[in-house]
């Protein structure tokens, strides 16, 4: 008889075995950092619409360019920012003469972007596009926050401004 109940015993240790193996316990996801400093806190701030304040390029050894025109800043809640500049008739041939992409008085930007909370920048996702020009979408925008007022500045490959911009916080 001792020999049957072996055969049971081993397959109740194999069955107890394999549907211990079943149903892993499951990893419990932690709280979304939602504090101040935080990515969410930061894409929560960005979120909205915004007004331009000022702006300026600085072309490569010519005076800085203060641009005078009004502008928009667009920041959705999937990432996606929205930059449209208009520029007065005299201003905006000073910005083609410095190398910027202006059509009809406008500098526009728009697409996905990802905020780096540790640089403090926000870069455009823009895959295969070179360094090109001191407004290009593969430049980071260095951000900047006081109270409403967000200042975004491009900077070239040594840390120097190309570009500052201003935006309140529209309500």
């Amino acid at each position: 008889m001792k020999t049957r109940t072996l055969p049971h015993g081993v397959l109740i240790v194999c069955l107890l075995t394999v549907a211990a193996g079943c149903n892993p316990p499951k990893p419990r996801a932690g709280p979304v950092d939602t504090g101040s400093g935080s990515l969410a806190a930061a894409r929560g701030y960005l979120e909205g619409r915004w007004s331009l304040e000022s702006f300026e390029v600085y072309p490569l050894g010519k005076p800085p360019i203060p641009v005078k025109g009004s502008g928009s800043l667009v920041y959705d809640a999937f990432g996606n920012l929205r930059i449209e500049i208009r520029a007065d008739q005299e201003t905006s041939g000073l910005l083609q003469a410095a190398g910027i992409d202006i059509k009809d008085g406008v500098i526009s930007s728009d697409g996905r972007t990802v905020v780096d909370m540790q640089n403090r920048t926000i870069t455009y996702v823009v895959p295969g596009q070179a360094s090109t020009g001191p407004l290009s979408l593969s430049r980071p925008r260095y951000w900047k926050v006081d109270g409403t007022l967000l200042t975004l500045t491009t900077q070239d490959d040594k840390g120097q401004p190309l570009s500052v911009g201003k935006w309140r916080k529209s309500v």
